[in-house]
């Protein structure tokens, strides 16, 4: 199963503050012992919002929105992807996630689960077409 633990953007992140030295060594501490484990697929930090865009479908058309985006609280500032043989051994990983702003600075995670293209093929028989895009 694999799982995607999601870092939520802050004013500090929105404005392209990077974490001090200290966060940056606890961060790779952890994303170490995650690859140790074999349970790390992919990490990385998000630049700003106002570095990207969005794409709006409405009546048919497409319209592209600049950032910056407004509501931080919505935003996404990083993500780590972890492979775990349960949803019990993913939540024993994202315990031990370091505070994602520093130690005494209120932030959040959120973690889901990703769908497997197995999932995905037994409601939309087209979707097992994704399967011959995935690394072997």
């Amino acid at each position: 199963m694999r799982f995607m633990i999601i870092v939520k953007a802050t004013a500090d992140t929105e404005a392209g503050r990077l974490p001090d030295d200290a966060l940056f060594a606890e961060m790779a501490a952890y994303h170490e012992a995650l690859a140790q484990a074999g349970a790390l697929l992919d990490a990385a930090g998000l630049q700003p919002s106002s570095a990207g865009w969005r794409i709006r479908y409405a009546d048919g058309q497409r319209s592209i929105i600049d950032g910056p985006f407004a509501q931080t609280r919505e935003l996404v500032a990083g993500y780590t992807v972890i492979q775990a043989r349960s949803r019990e051994e993913a939540l024993e990983w994202t315990r031990r996630f370091p505070a994602p702003m520093g130690a005494g600075v209120q932030a959040e995670i959120e973690v889901r689960p990703l769908y497997e293209i197995d999932d995905l093929a037994h409601a939309n028989p087209s979707a097992g077409r994704f399967r011959a895009l995935q690394p072997h």
